[in-house]
């Protein structure tokens, strides 16, 4: 499967943002149980972040972030890209 990333950049202030930071991580568990090998983290300079993941096709890809809490709830803007390993 095709691997993507969806680099996030946080738009509001960091108590509303930690709010939904629970409920993205049991998302991401959730990719993880269904095989996505998704991966998250944040940028130590603060204020975004970068979700890896893999997904069948940019369709599934787009509607994975759609899903996503920090999404949903309008904590972040970001951009989704296919990623193209080139060695491992």
């Amino acid at each position: 499967m095709p691997w993507f990333v969806k680099i996030e950049a946080g738009i509001v202030h960091k108590p509303t943002f930690d709010k939904y930071v629970p409920a993205h991580t049991a998302y991401v568990q959730e990719l993880i149980n269904k095989g996505h090998k998704a991966k998250t983290g944040y940028w130590v300079q603060r204020g975004g972040g970068m979700m890896l993941f893999e997904a069948a096709s940019m369709d599934e890809a787009l509607a994975i972030v759609a899903a996503d809490p920090l999404v949903q709830n309008d904590c972040v803007t970001y951009k989704v890209y296919e990623w193209r390993i080139v060695m491992e």
